[in-house]
């Protein structure tokens, strides 16, 4: 019976030890969600200014003759794969590695360390992903697609439905598709409209993939705080599951040598 008790206390310490590191977590990423959640709002706005131009650009006769809306026939699909840089964080990197599932015969380009180990890349960090970092990824895929060395790309990435609701989905970037948008402000686009869309396009992957990594982001770390809240009450209910279970083992320890001891006095 005191060998019970014993594994108890240390499976009890065990478990606080666990809840006081869900709790450090959880406010690390509580600190970062205000943070995250702006400049996800920011890339929101500059990703729809940058459709937006590109709906108008698309939108003449002209912009047929881009190998930007071209359509290879190579067979060869690539898309980038966006994760975190850490786990715990409930679903959330096992959602996005699921869809990327969905496309097995597709290039994958891993950000953020989880995507890196999983395709076996060289470690991207997605909370640290620079405008520099997608400018040199953008210039190199699209060299890539106008020379015609694949036929699609997409991003998966976690779409912020709201605090409770992130999903993965996966958003293709090119070829780039026509749109019926009418050039409502007259704008005149100099030299002529198809070479500002072919000289646009790099900076529209570029914009695209850091609003979606932003995006990402803030999934990964609202998903990382409800996991460890959620770890927090569960523990807290284990200890206090632990807690009774000890009291009710030295209690029948105490009765046992009370008992040892009340036969002993009388023989």
């Amino acid at each position: 019976m005191a060998g019970n008790t014993k594994a108890l206390r240390i499976r009890i310490k065990s478990v606080t030890s666990t809840l006081q590191l869900t709790k450090a977590m959880g406010l690390v990423a509580s600190s970062k969600i205000r943070r995250a959640n702006i400049a996800m709002e920011q890339a929101r706005e500059y990703r729809s200014a940058l459709l937006k131009s590109v709906s108008v650009l698309t939108a003449d006769n002209e912009a047929l003759k881009s190998p930007y809306m071209r359509e290879n026939s190579t067979g060869i699909t690539k898309i980038i794969v966006i994760a975190g840089d850490r786990g715990m964080a409930g679903g959330y990197n096992a959602n996005v590695f699921r869809l990327a599932a969905t496309y097995p015969n597709a290039e994958l380009i891993p950000i953020g360390k989880r995507a890196c180990d999983r395709f076996g890349k060289s470690f991207v960090s997605s909370e640290k992903f620079s405008f520099t970092e997608a400018n040199a990824l953008s210039d190199s895929l699209c060299s890539d697609f106008w020379d015609g060395k694949y036929d699609r790309l997409g991003i998966i990435y976690t779409k912020y439905n709201s605090a409770m609701s992130v999903e993965a989905d996966i958003k293709w970037i090119l070829p780039l598709n026509r749109t019926e948008t009418d050039n409502d402000a007259g704008v005149v686009f100099e030299p002529d409209q198809l070479t500002v869309l072919n000289n646009a396009v790099r900076e529209y992957v570029a914009g695209m993939l850091v609003s979606l990594i932003r995006e990402s982001f803030a999934c990964e770390v609202t998903a990382r705080r409800m996991a460890m809240d959620s770890a927090g009450k569960n523990a807290k209910q284990m200890i206090d599951d632990l807690h009774l279970e000890y009291n009710r083992a030295r209690q029948g320890a105490i009765t046992q040598e009370i008992t040892e001891i009340v036969a002993g006095s009388g023989e």
